[in-house]
């Protein structure tokens, strides 16, 4: 059963810290880009980054370029997206997904096109 789960989000003031992981489980990882996408109450989903499959390439939306991390574990099967110097505005549901590839590029581009999704976490940036 191919399976991705988040976990780490919570609520956090402005300016604070949280650190998403997404967890795979049912199928093997290292050929798969990840990326990570959120979506707001009454907004459309967006790409926030992704990584790819061997970890030596990033993309990140310019919103949230400087502020958030993305890294792998392919041993641990997790992919991480911490994000620093948070802000009212990244509140939403963070979602990860995965897509099998064979190169090492990664985008958030081809949200229709990604193979595995998980069910999101919730971020709230609040004071």
């Amino acid at each position: 059963q191919a399976q991705l789960v988040e976990s780490g989000g919570g609520l956090v003031q402005p300016g604070g810290s949280l650190r998403l992981s997404c967890a795979a489980s049912g199928f093997t990882l290292d050929y798969f880009y990840v990326a990570w996408f959120r979506q707001a109450p009454g907004k459309e989903r967006e790409g926030v980054g992704c990584i790819s499959n061997d970890g030596a390439s990033t993309n990140y939306a310019d919103s949230v370029k400087g502020r958030f991390t993305i890294s792998r574990d392919n041993a641990k099967t997790t992919v991480y997206l911490q994000m620093n110097s948070l802000k009212p505005e990244d509140t939403a549901i963070y979602y990860c997904a995965a897509d099998r590839t064979f190169f090492n590029t990664c985008t958030t581009r081809v949200v229709n096109g990604m193979d595995y999704w998980g069910k999101g976490t919730l971020v709230t940036v609040s004071s």
